[in-house]
């Protein structure tokens, strides 16, 4: 999982934020609610999760779309209401500007089959 904003480029559209973005991604605050969160999630992609589907999360994603209007309002920006885990795939099906990422997208999925071992198979399968 990432842990920080500068490893090894994982989280490159960081570069791309702007200073306001930038300032509240690097925060401590967010920092600490960001790893709160992925305690709370268990590290897994929810939208995985409902579907059966056991993958990790990736990014700790605003459902209320982060802005410089609402980035310094707790209820908005550290609301645990309006926070989900995803992993890269669900992440990127969201913001439709990440979909030239998909060098990165994994193609391993992982279900709970019947008898409740883990099954691994291809997402092209």
């Amino acid at each position: 999982m990432q842990t920080n904003l500068t490893n090894g480029g994982r989280m490159s559209w960081y570069s791309e934020c702007r200073p306001e973005q930038k300032k509240f991604y690097s925060s401590k605050a967010w920092r600490k609610c960001r790893q709160d969160y992925i305690k709370k999630a268990k590290g897994l992609c929810e939208r995985c999760l409902r579907k059966g589907i056991i993958k990790p999360g990736d990014h700790v994603h605003h459902i209320i779309e982060l802005n410089p209007d609402n980035m310094n309002n707790p209820a908005i920006a550290y609301n645990f209401d309006n926070l989900e885990l995803l992993c890269i795939d669900c992440h990127n099906e969201e913001h439709d500007s990440l979909r030239n990422y998909n060098r990165r997208r994994s193609k391993k999925r992982y279900k709970i089959d019947n008898d409740g071992k883990v099954v691994i198979y291809d997402k092209d399968d």
